[in-house]
């Protein structure tokens, strides 16, 4: 099982930007059944998670967030979705996708097994 995301860039405060995770090896019936998310990182700190959706679809947002991330997921594209709006400069990181949710705790980095590699998002003037 691999994932891959997309659509990291450079952009200013006040901007939108839509991040991509494909999931590959996995038949749709099994990603189905699991949870995805992301995650964000920044040089010395550690990983944070940033939105969860289950496998129906419910949602479950990090208080950072205040209503400018929306997470969805296509699962016949194999692919989840985080929408970002109101980007802020605190927003910049590496942005990770995880599947394979083992627990109870949407947002903890170790209930996740399988993570994608990170694509940068910078915001600045």
């Amino acid at each position: 099982v691999q994932l891959m995301e997309f659509g990291g860039d450079s952009v200013q405060p006040g901007s939108s930007l839509t991040l991509s995770c494909v999931v590959s090896g996995l038949t749709q019936y099994s990603l189905g059944k699991n949870s995805m998310a992301w995650f964000r990182q920044t040089p010395g700190k550690e990983r944070e998670g940033v939105a969860h959706i289950s496998k129906n679809g419910a949602t479950f947002y990090a208080d950072f967030v205040d209503g400018r991330f929306s997470i969805s997921r296509d699962d016949a594209k194999f692919t989840s979705y985080l929408l970002m709006t109101s980007l802020k400069h605190e927003d910049t990181a590496v942005y990770y996708c995880a599947t394979v949710f083992k627990g109870s705790r949407p947002l903890a980095r170790d209930e996740y097994g399988i993570w994608g590699q990170g694509t940068q998002v910078t915001v600045s003037v």
